[in-house]
């Protein structure tokens, strides 16, 4: 998951970096060269298991819906009118949002140190981009783009839940083949409209080139098949905890990369945030091996 949370921190500063390509056009370019790189690779174990995907042909629309398509929408949307720091704040929100439809949907058990850990991973990632001053959260200046992040939450909250519930039935390539697919099918005629709306885009730069490249093969593949597995091996809420690293790594990118100053507050968030995930992993387990098993029959049989 670590790894996961590097790739997905170089997709906030890549996609505003390259913001001045439209969402969409991001979004569609990203998957078609996710879709090249994963079809030698996926493809026969997703002809050979095509009855399945056309079995359980709804989870797979929603899984490719929420964590394919609509997330990355919603993600490069509101970079176009707010900056990665807000949307860093936001998506950390992820976790929290995650443990609350696990509870009710999955039925999950979270101790009460893990629920401490929730809310301290969530302060930390709060210190971390409000620089320790947490009360001035109230005084930013709210814009589109924070709105439209509340749609990447959502999105990925679901798609996280849809992992644990349906994920198992789906060989790993495959699966995220079979969703970029989708993706693709369902962002074409819409990045058309856009196309038509505010124009084509020249895709020439060499660096749009390198940034669309790390989306579609990172981003896109790398992580989302780490992602995929980890939410199997732990739970929806303890793989999506490890989102509060988040900030901590966007920050440091940003320092990097942009020449951004790392104070003391943030060295002392990013401990807060670790001591947040390292309660919620490690402060007891969600369920014990029964109870997974049970659940996991239950779904079976009720598809």
């Amino acid at each position: 998951m670590i790894l996961v949370v590097f790739m997905y921190a170089g997709n906030i500063l890549i996609g505003k970096a390259i913001n001045e390509l439209p969402p969409l056009t991001i979004t569609f370019f990203r998957l078609l060269i996710a879709f090249i790189v994963l079809f030698p690779i996926g493809y026969r174990s997703a002809w050979k298991n095509r009855s399945v995907f056309l079995q359980y042909k709804k989870p797979v629309l929603v899984l490719a819906l929420s964590g394919i398509a609509l997330f990355n929408i919603f993600i490069y949307g509101s970079l176009q009118f707010t900056t990665s720091s807000n949307v860093a704040i936001l998506e950390s929100a992820i976790p929290a949002v995650t443990v609350i439809f696990s509870v009710f949907i999955l039925q999950e058990k979270l101790k009460k140190l893990q629920w401490a850990g929730v809310v301290l991973s969530l302060i930390g990632a709060l210190w971390v981009i409000m620089d320790g001053k947490l009360f001035s959260l109230t005084s930013l200046e709210w814009n589109i783009g924070d709105f439209i992040m509340i749609g990447a939450i959502l999105s990925w909250s679901i798609y996280s839940i849809f992992v644990k519930l349906h994920m198992f039935r789906f060989p790993p390539y495959a699966a995220v083949l079979v969703m970029t697919g989708v993706g693709l099918l369902v962002l074409f005629p819409a990045a058309i409209i856009e196309w038509w709306v505010v124009g084509v885009p020249s895709l020439g730069n060499v660096n749009y080139l390198i940034a669309l490249l790390y989306l579609g093969i990172f981003p896109s593949f790398i992580a989302l098949i780490f992602y995929n597995r980890a939410v199997n091996l732990l739970s929806a809420s303890k793989a999506s905890i490890f989102l509060n690293f988040l900030p901590v790594v966007t920050m440091i990118g940003a320092s990097i990369w942009l020449g951004e100053q790392i104070t003391w507050m943030h060295i002392i968030g990013a401990i807060i945030v670790i001591v947040g995930v390292l309660l919620t992993t490690q402060g007891g387990k969600l369920k014990k091996r029964e109870e997974i098993s049970e659940l996991t029959t239950k779904v079976k049989g009720k598809t």
